[in-house]
């Protein structure tokens, strides 16, 4: 049985809004459009079980649609306006599901066979990596002079953003801001080119460069949610649109836990990017303790785990999200677990209530026998 709670410090708590009126399939009827700081998870949940179970008669297979669909919501909260989160989960699920409908039209097609033969070396794969090649270079040639320029400057190269600062006689920040721009361009265009179609909507790429960048503020004017629903081209291309934008970023620090010592890196990486986003030493310091409390739950319960750390910006505001992630033994009760006063392992730790209060946004899902995993961000003051 799944017990998840969403839970925020500082701040009001998100609020899902009313039912779309007459917009969409049927699973947009009552499909969480989540307030300024987040949705709940779950709802979120609940609506995506809903609709896996709707398609899948194996329950196994629901909870493994469930359980993907809420790690690929997981990983791109950040880049993600809170009122897209319910609508990118029910497109998540859909895309998982008929991936298993395949997979098992598959295994009946070749349920014949006595034994499975390991095929033979695939000779298609040069035509395969040399169509991958024509993708990158037809979705360069879609980008301006400057944006293909910057590009190959930083990633080629190697120049930094002071370099070319220097160079194009603006700031590193405005380097670094029409880099990133120019990444999200580079990604639409090689999605559209693989797949080898042209959007059916003028709508489809912006919505689809405004998922790319990650900026919510025009998520929210694209009204991308409802989108994704309506779109099932851009609902196809969207998970596989914001993997690659979690591949592409290498300022996420990854620090696997599984014993004590990584528990004290967990912490000094914590402060590292705190630091680098600009936090004063105090608030680094409340971040580090955070991680460093949730890292050593993981040692002491979970025995392995990972803590993913990131600089985030929303509406101007910069801040630090970290992603806790275990496979062990879960919680039973994660209210119970959240409540004050409350300690994980009976020690003098901060246990998951202290550490909410150290942050401005902290959300827990948590299944028994399958694991744990804790969101919290905190903005910089």
């Amino acid at each position: 049985m799944q017990r998840r709670r969403s839970s925020r410090a500082n701040g009001p708590s998100g609020q899902f809004g009313d039912e779309p009126q007459g917009r969409g399939p049927d699973e947009a009827r009552g499909v969480p459009s989540a307030g300024s700081n987040g949705a709940d998870l779950a709802e979120v949940t609940t609506i995506v079980r809903r609709v896996a179970g709707a398609r899948l008669a194996d329950p196994h297979l629901v909870e493994d649609v469930v359980q993907e669909t809420l790690a690929k919501l997981m990983a791109s909260r950040t880049s993600l306006d809170s009122s897209a989160l319910g609508p990118y989960a029910i497109v998540t699920a859909r895309n998982l599901v008929a991936t298993q409908w395949r997979r098992d039209d598959t295994s009946r097609r070749h349920a014949h066979r006595l034994v499975e033969v390991a095929p033979p070396s695939n000779p298609e794969d040069d035509v395969l990596l040399r169509e991958e090649s024509e993708a990158v270079m037809a979705a360069l040639g879609r980008l301006s002079d400057r944006e293909r320029e910057a590009l190959l400057a930083h990633e080629v190269e190697g120049r930094g953003t002071a370099a070319l600062a220097q160079q194009w006689d603006t700031s590193p920040g405005a380097v670094a801001a029409q880099l990133n721009r120019a990444r999200a361009k580079l990604r639409v265009e090689y999605l559209l080119e693989s797949n080898g179609a042209e959007p059916p909507t003028d709508r489809c790429r912006p919505v689809l460069m405004a998922l790319s960048a990650g900026e919510g503020r025009r998520q929210r004017e694209l009204d991308v949610g409802y989108h994704l629903l309506e779109c099932e081209f851009c609902g196809r291309l969207s998970g596989p649109l914001l993997d690659r934008r979690q591949e592409d970023r290498p300022d996420v620090v990854r620090v696997p836990v599984a014993r004590d010592a990584d528990v004290v890196v967990a912490r000094q990486r914590a402060r590292e990017v705190a630091s680098e986003t600009g936090f004063p030493p105090s608030e680094a310091t409340l971040l580090a303790t955070a991680v460093s409390e949730i890292a050593r739950n993981i040692v002491q319960f979970a025995k392995r785990g990972e803590v993913a750390i990131s600089s985030v910006e929303r509406a101007r505001a910069r801040g630090v999200t970290v992603v806790a992630r275990d496979a062990g033994p879960g919680i039973a009760d994660v209210e119970e677990a959240l409540r004050d006063g409350y300690s994980t392992y009976g020690g003098m730790g901060l246990g998951l209530p202290g550490c909410r209060r150290l942050m401005d946004e902290f959300e827990v899902t948590s299944e028994v026998d399958r694991g744990t995993t804790v969101v919290m961000t905190k903005w910089r003051s």
